[in-house]
């Protein structure tokens, strides 16, 4: 075999360099060392690549036709390299995070563009989960992390990390009661008779019980599902305020106005994991980066 990881260097170093002597220069070797590893490539591949008549090493015709190649195969191993590294100190195959529908439209995918640019052969399985749905894969193995709003009680089994908040705002199509009248606010006992629309698995109890305020309740398996249904009119509903607000600037939208309560819901968010299982380094540079996201946010009270 000709081209080697060393012989591919000095060969990608004379090129770059224009002569043999920086190029020992950039490798810390001697020239006549570079020299020799280049006439010993030359007369394996039977090619001339560098003409030495004058001072400099201009490369011939065949080294500017082997050097994009050459370029590509010494990035493929760096890159190599970097995952053996990173295999060593504990990367993961695959970082699968279950994460609250309300949550995938904010700031905590932010930190997945730094594992992608870190760890490009790291796999990312982001899984929309409702609160009950997340913890219940955590727990299983199916999941090292799971994004989901606070809860009133402590799992000794679980770490956790705060992660900011989410502001939920109650929202209803303009043609619906509770979003054409909006200049009214509701009484608790009007809104309970109006069919509310709720992310949940199977039951509304999976919710926070703070954002269940009707009797008649639908339920979808995604924030996106919901928009629709509240958009065609069929109920109100609780949903992010990034995803929500262009749409009552725009008029597509009107903000429900409650009578004793706010139709705001700032829910805190917390991202757990399993004590007994110890995390990867993806997971562990994805809490790293959302240290950093939220740091300088307030705490909760």
């Amino acid at each position: 075999m000709a081209f080697t990881s060393d012989s591919l260097a000095i060969f990608l170093a004379v090129l770059e360099g224009g002569s043999f002597s920086a190029a020992a220069r950039k490798l810390g070797r001697v020239p006549s060392a570079v020299s020799m590893a280049i006439a010993q490539l030359e007369a394996e591949l039977d090619l001339v690549l560098f003409d030495r008549a004058t001072r400099k090493a201009l490369p011939t015709s065949a080294a500017l036709a082997l050097e994009p190649q050459a370029r590509q195969v010494i990035c493929q191993l760096n890159l190599l390299d970097a995952q053996a590294l990173q295999l060593h100190q504990g990367l993961e195959k695959r970082l699968s995070i279950a994460m609250a529908p309300e949550l995938q439209t904010g700031r905590w995918s932010l930190p997945l563009e730094v594992l992608a640019r870190e760890f490009p052969n790291l796999e990312i399985e982001v899984r929309s989960a409702t609160q009950t749905e997340a913890i219940r894969l955590l727990h299983e193995g199916s999941v090292q992390l799971a994004l989901v709003f606070e809860r009133p009680g402590i799992d000794e089994r679980e770490s956790f990390l705060e992660a900011g908040s989410q502001l939920l705002v109650a929202v209803a199509s303009p043609h619906h009661s509770v979003g054409h009248d909006n200049a009214t606010p509701w009484p608790e006992e009007r809104i309970a008779e109006q069919r509310q629309i709720i992310v949940a698995s199977g039951k509304p109890t999976g919710s926070d019980p703070r954002m269940v305020l009707s009797r008649r309740i639908w339920l979808t398996d995604s924030y996106l599902a919901t928009l629709e249904l509240v958009q065609s009119g069929l109920g109100w509903a609780y949903l992010p305020q990034p995803l929500v607000q262009p749409l009552i600037a725009s008029g597509a939208l009107a903000q429900v106005r409650f009578d004793n309560m706010a139709s705001r819901l700032r829910l805190w968010v917390d991202v757990i994991w399993i004590k007994s299982r110890p995390l990867g380094l993806g997971a562990r540079r994805y809490l790293e980066r959302l240290r950093e996201v939220f740091g300088q946010e307030a705490p909760r009270a």
